[in-house]
Parts: C-alpha cells; sequence; structure tokens
C-alpha cells in the first residue's frame, strides 16, 4: 500500500498497463487486494469485486482513488451463474471495455470427507471452479470480439498436493488447471477461426498462478505450532505474502506475457518441489 500511495495520478498514468481495464474478482482483500493495488499502480483501471463486505470494498476504493488510481467496485455472488455474467456486463459498461480479467475469488469449507455435509461440497465448487468458468466464458465473449486479453486464474497449492480436511477445495483449486488449458486452447483457437490469431500479437492468453501459504486472512485462525510446521516445508523459509502473488498476475497480465499460455505458475518458496 505505501507503494502506491507515494505515486501521483501523472506517475500511474505512464505505467505499462495504462489504458487497461482489469477485473479482479474478490479484489478487495487478502491476495485480490494486492493484486488490484499492484495493476492500479502500473497504471491499470480497476474493478474489484466484492462478495459483502461493502464498507471495506468502499475503504479501498478511496484508498486507491486518493493515491491517483482509477477503480470502481462491484458486489456480487461469483457462485451464481447470473452474476458472473451480470458483473462483467456492469465493469464492460462502466469502463467502455475489459482486458484482464483475474479470477480471484475463492471460500474454504473444511471438513474431513467423513463429516462434509452436501452443501460444503457444492457452495466451494461452485465459487471456486464453476465461478471462474462462468466469469471467464462471459469475458472471453468480449476479448474475441476485441481480439485481445488476459485471463489469469488464481488456484492454491493445495490443488497440486491435496491436504486432509480439503477436499473440496483441493477439487475446486486442481480443477482450475485443466480449465485453464482448455480456456487457453479454446481462445487461442477461436482468434485463428475469426481471423485474428496474430503471429506477433498480444492475441487472449488464459494462465493459472498457485500460490502457496500466504500470510492473508485464511491464515488466522491456524495455530502458529501450524505455520511454524508449514515454513518448515518451504526451503526459502518463510509463507507467502500478497505481493509476491501479485507480481506474478501482473506479469501476466501485460504484453510482456504474450507468448505464455495454458500454464500454471507456482508461487510457494519451492515447497511442493
Amino acid at each position: 500500500m505505501a507503494i502506491i500511495e507515494t505515486k501521483n495520478a501523472h506517475e500511474m498514468a505512464r505505467g505499462p498497463l495504462e489504458g487497461r481495464v482489469a477485473f479482479v474478482t474478490g479484489g478487495t482483500r487478502g491476495i485480490g487486494a494486492a493484486i488490484s493495488r499492484s495493476l492500479a499502480e502500473h497504471g491499470a483501471t480497476v474493478a474489484a469485486g466484492y462478495g459483502y463486505n461493502h464498507d471495506r470494498a468502499a475503504q479501498m476504493k478511496e484508498e486507491l482513488a486518493r493515491s491517483g488510481a482509477r477503480i470502481s467496485i462491484h458486489p456480487g455472488d461469483v457462485g451464481s451463474a447470473e452474476d458472473c455474467r451480470r458483473s462483467i456486463q456492469e465493469v464492460i459498461d462502466e469502463h467502455g471495455r475489459l482486458d484482464i480479467l483475474v479470477n480471484n475469488a475463492g471460500i474454504t469449507a473444511d471438513r474431513t470427507v467423513f463429516k462434509m455435509a452436501e452443501d460444503d461440497w457444492h457452495k466451494v465448487l461452485a465459487v471456486n471452479l464453476s465461478g471462474t468458468f462462468f466469469t471467464a466464458q462471459a469475458a472471453l465473449a468480449h476479448m474475441v470480439e476485441r481480439g485481445t486479453g488476459r485471463i489469469v486464474n488464481i488456484s492454491s497449492i493445495i490443488g497440486q498436493t491435496g491436504n486432509i480436511g480439503q477436499t473440496n477445495y483441493a477439487a475446486s483449486k486442481s480443477g482450475l488447471f485443466g480449465l485453464t488449458m482448455s480456456l487457453a486452447r479454446e481462445a487461442a483457437f477461436a482468434l485463428k477461426r475469426a481471423g485474428r490469431l496474430e503471429p506477433d500479437g498480444l492475441n487472449i492468453t488464459v494462465n493459472a498462478v498457485a500460490p502457496g501459504f500466504i500470510e492473508t486472512e485464511m491464515l488466522d485462525s491456524v495455530p502458529e505450532k501450524v505455520l511454524d510446521g508449514i515454513r518448515a516445508q518451504v526451503p526459502l523459509d518463510r509463507l507467502g505474502r500478497p505481493e509476491d502473488v501479485a507480481r506474478v498476475v501482473r506479469f501476466l497480465a501485460s504484453d510482456d506475457s504474450a507468448y505464455i499460455t495454458g500454464q500454471v505458475w507456482a508461487v510457494n518458496g519451492g515447497m511442493e518441489m
């Protein structure tokens, strides 16, 4: 946050993402907030989606606006296909375009297999996996029409390794890997069919980022002894920070990533090696 507040509006306007519009689901807290700030710092107009905490979203909007960022906030339920489509259209209507979509919104409902209720399973899959699909589906239609775009899906190391008490979360985050690769292929195919796939162009790319254990509110309820055990498994000997993830997302949202698509970027300090 301090980095953004030291820049004025003129400095931010010269960023490499100047003129781009980015929609970040779950973009007002934790990793999502760091992504929103990073994209705004580098010149993008940011539309930040959020679920229920309007006061927090409004506070973040005010803070970023004071630093010179261009930002709007958009309430919605990512677990609803209708809300996903509405949010994408709302962003396009308000800002005239959508260049970058970051599917960051996610929830947990941790239970062991033996105690997990049907609702625990369905609501996590609805937000983390289905919500990503429906939001990307709506965004891709617009991006194919324009001939360019960036989609970044936020997965998790749990999708790679699994975890006790998180079968629903692991399944949803693992599902994002296949979804990302399929969307990447379909985006390129759609552009080629439309005669708009440019060998040296920006085109449309779809990638995923798989963070490790990141210092956010999600870890607030984890006992310190457990966190110490997690740190001991990380070769770089620390938990991740939201900014670690945001930097990778910012790169994948930029022009420099034009030849990277369908990939999963692990940001976990080497934990899954």
